[in-house]
This record gives C-alpha cells, sequence and structure tokens, in this order.
C-alpha cells in the first residue's frame, strides 16, 4: 500500500482494517467535515469572505454544525471570520501553506493507532510485542501523507 493510497484510504472513511461493515478506524464527521469546508474556502481563495450558509450548501453540511466546526478552526487561527451582511469566513493563510495533518490534529488531535503508542504503560508487552513496529509504521505512513498534503493540492480533486 502507498502513501497516497493511506491518504486516499483515510479520506474516503474506507479504512485500512474492514470486516464486514464495521470501520475499526475512522475520522470523525468533525474532522471530515471541517477539512471539505476548508477545501470549499481554498477554492474560493482570494474572492473574499465566503458565508456559511455557502458552504454549507456547497458542501451539503448543516449550516448550525458547521458553524461549530468554523467556530474552533478560527479560534485555532486557520480561518478569520468578518462580519456583517458581506463578512463570512476566508483562510488566514494561503490554501498552499495549509497543510491536512494541522487540520486534522485540530478537529481530531493526534493520531493514535493502538493505545501503547502513546502510552506503553498500558500493555505490559509493548516492549516485547512485534506488532507494536507495524502499528508505528502505520501511524508514520499516515502522519507523512497528511504532511504532503496541502489544501491547495485537494482543491483540483
Amino acid at each position: 500500500m502507498t502513501k497516497n493510497s493511506i491518504f486516499f484510504i483515510i479520506l474516503t472513511r474506507k479504512l485500512i482494517f474492514v470486516r464486514g461493515d464495521d470501520v475499526a478506524l475512522r475520522l470523525s464527521t468533525k474532522a471530515r467535515y471541517g477539512l471539505r469546508a476548508l477545501i470549499s474556502l481554498a477554492r474560493h481563495y482570494g474572492e473574499g469572505p465566503i458565508m456559511a450558509k455557502i458552504i454549507a450548501r456547497e458542501e451539503d453540511i448543516s449550516e448550525n454544525y458547521l458553524e461549530q466546526i468554523m467556530e474552533l478552526l478560527r479560534r485555532s487561527g486557520i480561518v478569520r471570520s468578518i462580519r456583517g451582511a458581506q463578512g463570512g469566513f476566508v483562510l488566514v493563510r494561503p490554501p498552499q501553506d495549509i497543510k491536512v495533518k494541522e487540520i486534522i490534529d485540530i478537529l481530531e488531535g493526534p493520531i493514535i493507532l493502538v493505545d501503547c503508542l502513546s502510552s506503553p504503560e498500558v500493555c505490559k508487552r509493548s516492549k516485547d510485542c512485534s506488532a507494536r513496529v507495524l502499528w508505528e509504521e502505520l501511524k508514520e505512513n499516515i502522519i507523512q501523507s497528511l504532511e504532503s498534503k496541502t489544501l491547495a493540492d485537494l482543491v483540483g480533486q
């Protein structure tokens, strides 16, 4: 599996360990919708503020839920909100300067595939676990994929 295929798998929710209809690894709706909203803002970059209702309509996201996500992104410094009749949201930096990893970190928190990667003490086998190497490699591949993509990369896809 290539780094790009892992990235594609993450963004489409068809994540690596699938058994029947169960998905063992999944991004939240907040992360998926937040990324889509930011891609929409990247598409409109340089056009001035874009109203939440326009983003919500373009991306088929509940406007109320989108407002909550955008507030989190505003507090994190990814977007700026502009009040008034011609107000809306704008990216604070150019789309090519905003990595997908930064967005996922804001909306999801750190990537933790298994508890023993962040807290080895939770498993008495952590030091001698052969599978732990695989989990670490998978985590690093996901991080590299997310680091390698920017909003500008996703605009045309």
